[in-house]
């Protein structure tokens, strides 16, 4: 019997074994909880009988993917009462060896297998692997293969590619775009609400920034991008972010994660959220989570250059953490009136990142020379590195003479960025390129460098804090 036939006789047994299973993985026993999450929502949120809560994922990334998977696989069962979409753009090729790669991952997992033959899907992979058609990345997103993560597959999702059609009647918007991305795309959505009565609720996932030197210097993150960008209060405006690696989330890890913004919405959207996987907190300081989000994005493009240069030598990379970690906690100082209440969630965040996230792999890549900068920060098969443009941003933003502080020691006024020697060289290496990946280690090496420690008695023993640069008022 050829394993075609023989997986399409598996899938009549496994459904009639379980009829109680959705295709989506949710179990009738669990729907009485589901839905009275969803009646909450859908009651702060004046919705209709028979007009469904429409939840759009704009953006397709490895997170942006996973996030709308998990709630297809939570809600999806309910759709009289939850519609569940994702945009991507079209034309994006799946080139040769990631279509051959796909195909080894579909036939390596019974149960996605078993789905594509019944969805009569299966052969275009086929002729896929073999040369013969080509495969779009909306195409087989809508099996549930993520372009930048095609070891995990996903659920089956609704995919749209025009980007009005998507939006246009959404009552929540998923951000899943890099900070790079998100302003442009969010001011073409923004033509398309301008008959829309209210708002709708926007949670972003992003975590870069930019810096606005003029007229005063300020950090500008996606959130904000999307506020000035579609006029939409910031109320209606939420982050979401936390330590979270998307395919390990997607295979029901424990993680957690933290939705921030205006009470009126982040409590009932975290409980929304919350699975029992996946735990989601609420913060009300929405700003200084998000931009935090991004900082860490920076050190660990360093940390992997140095995993690399030292062949993961522990001892090494301790250094490296010591001196990046104060230098966060040196900036924070300057960002937040109460930064001791970041340092948790900053540091769990910055350790998983550092571990496994794409930044440290970017820098672990460059370090080996398996990527060069000429091929820029948005990298085939993981999406776009935030770090590098991160690095851009918090450089230029903390080298500004009107920002500068008094140097303890020389007893004269410098610009933060002279207490960060590792954001200077990550700056010098990737942005100017005055220096090859090599230098991270010089600059640990560098004997006149500071204590790590005595960074932090000098953030915590002056006052820094700099509300201006997160566009607050003193």
């Amino acid at each position: 019997m050829s394993k075609f036939s023989f997986q399409e006789k598996m899938v009549g047994t496994t459904e009639a074994v379980n009829p109680n299973i959705y295709i989506n993985g949710s179990t009738l026993t669990s729907n009485g909880a589901l839905e009275e999450k969803v009646d909450e929502l859908r009651h702060l949120m004046d919705k209709a009988e028979g007009d469904p809560l429409r939840i759009v994922g704009v953006g397709a990334g490895a997170w942006g993917s996973v996030f709308a998977a998990m709630l297809q696989d939570s809600y999806g069962s309910l759709r009289e009462k939850v519609q569940v979409r994702i945009w991507r753009r079209p034309g994006r090729a799946v080139d040769r060896a990631t279509a051959e790669h796909l195909f080894e991952v579909i036939n390596s997992k019974e149960d996605v297998l078993r789905r594509l033959i019944r969805r009569c899907a299966y052969l275009k992979y086929v002729e896929a692997r073999l040369g013969d058609r080509t495969l779009y990345a909306d195409e087989i997103l809508k099996d549930g293969f993520c372009l930048n993560m095609i070891d995990t597959p996903l659920c089956p999702l609704k995919v749209v590619t025009n980007l009005q059609e998507a939006v246009w009647d959404a009552d929540i918007v998923i951000n899943g775009l890099p900070s790079t991305e998100t302003r442009e795309v969010f001011e073409e959505i923004s033509r398309y609400w301008k008959e829309r009565i209210t708002d709708p609720v926007i949670i972003s996932l992003a975590k870069g920034v930019e810096a606005e030197l003029g007229p005063e210097p300020r950090i500008i993150s996606p959130t904000q991008m999307i506020n000035r960008a579609t006029g939409v209060s910031m109320e209606n405006i939420l982050y979401l972010g936390g330590p979270n690696i998307a395919a390990e989330i997607y295979n029901k890890e424990y993680a957690n994660a933290r939705i921030c913004g205006s009470e009126k919405w982040r409590k009932p959207l975290a409980k929304f959220l919350r699975q029992p996987h996946f735990i989601v907190w609420d913060n009300g300081d929405l700003i200084t989570h998000e931009i935090m989000g991004g900082l860490k994005n920076v050190y660990a493009i360093g940390a992997g250059m140095v995993a690399a240069f030292t062949n993961e030598s522990a001892t090494s990379k301790s250094v490296y953490f010591a001196h990046c970690t104060s230098e966060m906690i040196f900036i924070t100082h300057l960002l937040a009136e109460e930064p001791e209440k970041l340092a948790g969630p900053l540091l769990a965040d910055t350790y998983v990142t550092l571990l496994k996230g794409r930044n440290a792999w970017y820098g672990q890549k460059l370090a080996k020379g398996e990527l060069s900068l000429e091929m820029g920060d948005s990298i085939k098969g993981k999406g776009m590195i935030q770090g590098v443009s991160a690095v851009k941003a918090f450089y230029e933003l903390l080298g500004q003479s009107c920002l500068s502080v008094v140097h303890p020691e020389e007893n004269k006024p410098v610009a933060p960025v002279e207490f960060c020697p590792i954001l200077k060289m990550l700056y010098k290496i990737l942005i100017k390129r005055e220096f090859p990946p090599q230098a991270i280690l010089q600059a640990l090496r560098d004997e006149t460098l500071n204590d790590p420690r005595d960074r932090i008695e000098i953030a915590q023993s002056h006052v820094f804090y700099r509300p201006s640069l997160l566009g607050q008022q003193p």
